[in-house]
This record gives C-alpha cells, structure tokens and sequence, in this order.
C-alpha cells in the first residue's frame, strides 16, 4: 500500500532529520525503481477496476516560505498542506510539480531557488505520490542540485520525472509507467527552457523537442498503456489565455496518441477543456495551466491555483473517463493571515481565513470565475 509504506518512509527521514539536513549517502533509487515501471499496490478497500488521479499546480519555495517554515534547526511545512491533505488522500494517486531544487544548504528563493530537503519530506506526507522534476528551475542549483534531487527522490523512492543524472537512467526510467488499481498509465514531463542555463553532461533535462517527444510517445505505447498522460511545462507567465504554440502543440499530443494533458508554468490559471467526450470513451483532458499551489507570489491571480481530479474505470479492458473537474485553492501568507506559516486553503474554506485573506481570496476566485465560464469547455467542479 503505497501511502502506508510512504508514511514510514518519512517516519525514518523525520529521525535523519534531527541531525542537520538529510544524510543522503544510502541512494536507494537504482535499487529500488524497477527499469520502467512504478508498481503501486492497492490499498484493501481498492476497486480494482476504478483509477482517481489528482493534479496539483506549481510547488514553489521562495525565501518568505523559508523563513516561515523555521522550526530551530530544521524546517517543517506540515501546516502548509494541513487544509488540502484530505483531498490529495482521498485519491488513488496524486501528481504535482516540483519546481525547486533540493541543493543543500544554503536555502534560497527566487531566482534560483534551493529549498531544504524537508519540504520534498512534507510534500509526501501531504499524500503526493509521483513529482515533474522538468521545469525552468530545475537547473537553478546547476549540476549539484539537479543531481541531489534526484537522489534525495530515489531516497525516498517517490517516483518523479523530467530530469535524469545520465541517459542510461532516462532510457530505464523515462517514460514513467505507474501500475495503480490494475491500471497502466504512462507519464511525459518536458519543460520549455531552463532560464538561460544549459544542462551538463551527462545530466539530461526533457526539453520540448517534438522528434524527441516522438521517439517518447513511441516508447510509451509500446508499453501497452491503459492511457498516456502528459504534463508539460510551457507557456507565457502570468497570461491568463493559452498562446499560439500551446494551443498547436496540444493538438499535435493528442494526434499523436496523448490521453490526458495537465500543464503548468504560468502561474496563474488557465482553461481547462473536455474534448472528443464520447460514451465509450469518456474523452481526453486539456488544462493548459493549474496556477501556483504553493508560493509566495501575490501579483494579481497568482495567489492561487487548482487541483483538477479524473476518475477514470475499466470495463472490458476498454479504460473510460467517467468524471473529471477542478477545485480551487488558495494560498494564505502569513501576513494576510496572521498566522505562522503558509497554507493551502480550498477556497471554500470561510472559517480558515481572516478577513484580509476573504478579500484577496474573493478577487481570485471572482476573475478564475470568469475566466473558466468564457473559455472553459466541458469542464466544472467536481
């Protein structure tokens, strides 16, 4: 049972923990990751014939969320993901993106951002199951962090995806095949650039490279996929609409034999689309951007994000999408809040936020309203 190994899995880091940072010489990712494929048993009460699958935006850490997160000399961000944790546990596998690096100490925000290594501890006891590693920060540690990151992941043996230490990892790790409830599912993760810094050998970033994208999608169907899902990282911070290139290479995924795509990187939202719905089907997802799930960014629209949930079932053998939609989230600093640290709070949530919170709140929630009844097809609540 994937959330009960993972709990004393962190139950042991949170006692390495007590002495400074992690001690990370025991890397257990090449032992332990099969070549391919992640298997993930069902937990007792499990329908093995039904799969939910839960997406979270953007997984910042700037030096605000740092200092926050300061308990003597450790950090703890629990408080952080206290309001979302139900939700992120009520499915059968849940996906974010981590856009920090873990580069060791010293601990630092934007630009170039180094978070410690307890926020990837408290980000799974939250309930995450896989992590997107391919995204503009993942270089902001250049080679050190790229590499400690990974190797704090496999430590934990939290599957994740999108940067690799050498090609022989990429070729038996890439793509990600997670085997949940009796369902195959294939993920892809590239980002569009890496902020003007090039990757060195023999690291390997997934890049957007459509003839790469190709050879990948190739690999992944020769997996005998129950569905492939994409999650990309592309385009124009802080545009509330899709650009041109998005919108083409959506298309170009889904005629190449792509299920499901959820991207991210704007850090606000964007629309969210259910297309080619047929009763045998279900039909295929598009959500270009899920905004900031965690950050301390408080420009116009990006104080907050969403959450989007599929819940797919197989009957026959076919896979169909039964049901899918968003929850928005907001992310309350503390000082709106008044409280110590940051929290994710379900919009919904009156009771958990002051009245400056309920202010900014309403303004996000208003605009993301608007937004999603203009541009939004096929696609609510859930």
């Amino acid at each position: 049972m994937i959330k009960t190994m993972k709990k004393i899995m962190l139950m042991l880091l949170s006692v390495v923990m007590i002495v400074p940072c992690l001690s990370c010489a025991q890397q257990k990712g090449g032992e332990n990751k099969s070549s391919e494929t992640v298997s993930e048993e069902s937990d007792a009460d499990a329908q093995p014939d039904s799969l939910s699958i839960l997406v979270a935006g953007d997984l910042m850490q700037h030096s605000p969320q740092i200092n926050a997160a300061r308990s003597g000399n450790t950090y703890d961000y629990k408080e952080c993901f206290k309001l979302v944790k139900p939700e992120i546990n009520d499915v059968d596998l849940a996906i974010a993106n981590f856009e920090v690096t873990l580069g060791g100490p010293p601990y630092k925000g934007y630009p170039c951002f180094s978070a410690p290594d307890e926020y990837l501890r408290d980000i799974l006891d939250a309930g995450f199951d896989v992590l997107t590693t391919g995204n503009n920060h993942c270089l902001d540690s250049h080679q050190k962090g790229l590499e400690r990151t990974i190797m704090m992941m496999d430590s934990l043996q939290v599957p994740h995806l999108g940067t690799y230490k050498d090609s022989a990892e990429r070729e038996r790790t890439y793509p990600l095949l997670v085997e949940k409830n009796g369902f195959r599912l294939v993920l892809l993760n590239f980002t569009y650039a890496t902020n003007g810094l090039r990757v060195k050998e023999p690291n390997i970033v997934n890049y957007i490279d459509t003839l790469q994208i190709t050879q990948d999608i190739v690999k992944a169907k020769s997996m005998n996929p129950d569905m492939i899902i994409a999650l990309p990282h592309w385009g124009i911070e802080y545009a509330m609409t899709p650009a041109k290139p998005d919108k083409e290479l959506a298309d170009w995924l889904f005629s190449q034999g792509v299920d499901h795509i959820i991207g991210g990187h704007p850090h606000v939202l964007q629309p969210m689309e259910l297309r080619n719905a047929t009763a045998e089907n279900g039909g295929n997802v598009l959500v270009y951007s899920l905004g900031n799930y965690l950050s301390n960014q408080y420009k116009d629209n990006t104080v907050g994000g969403g959450m989007v949930r599929l819940d797919f079932v197989k009957e026959g053998g076919k896979t169909k999408l039964v049901k899918c939609g968003y929850m928005l989230t907001y992310c309350s600093r503390p000082q709106n809040s008044g409280k110590r640290n940051y929290r994710i709070v379900p919009v919904e949530m009156d009771e958990e936020l002051s009245q400056q919170d309920k202010n900014i709140r309403n303004k996000f929630v208003n605009t993301a309203t608007q937004l999603f009844e203009k541009y939004n097809v096929n696609f609510g609540r859930y």
